[in-house]
């Protein structure tokens, strides 16, 4: 019973994050479903991109706020909001990616998890 919470919960976030990502006119945002994986770090990544550090810092935030909005819940941890080239925000059981279009291509963090499941959202 606790477990289902947990996932529902993860789901939840992960789809506020989307909807963060949405209202700064994120590109290509997708969600990996990481549950089914067993060396997994989190239920599920979400990652989207931007062509500007600026925007890639515009995003995190609108993220954040959604996210705090609607659960009152600061991330574990953030990385990367100095330079706005790939900023991590962790929810510990979702892990938002936010990256510069470069670096996104770069480091491929989706072919690194090629056996999720992989949703697409649309930008707003």
């Amino acid at each position: 019973m606790v477990k289902s919470k947990v996932i529902n919960e993860s789901a939840y976030i992960s789809e506020l994050a989307i909807h963060g990502m949405q209202e700064k006119k994120g590109n290509d945002l997708v969600r990996l479903d990481l549950r089914n994986i067993n060396s997994s770090v989190a239920d599920y990544f979400v990652i989207c991109h931007a062509d500007s550090a600026t925007q890639v810092k515009a995003i995190a935030n609108s993220v954040e706020e959604e996210i705090y909005k609607a659960m009152q819940a600061e991330p574990w941890r953030k990385e990367g909001l100095e330079y706005g080239e790939w900023i991590l925000l962790d929810y510990v059981d979702v892990v938002i990616h936010i990256f510069r279009t470069d670096k996104r291509e770069f480091y491929g963090v989706e072919d690194l998890w090629g056996d999720a499941e992989i949703k697409s959202y649309k930008s707003a």
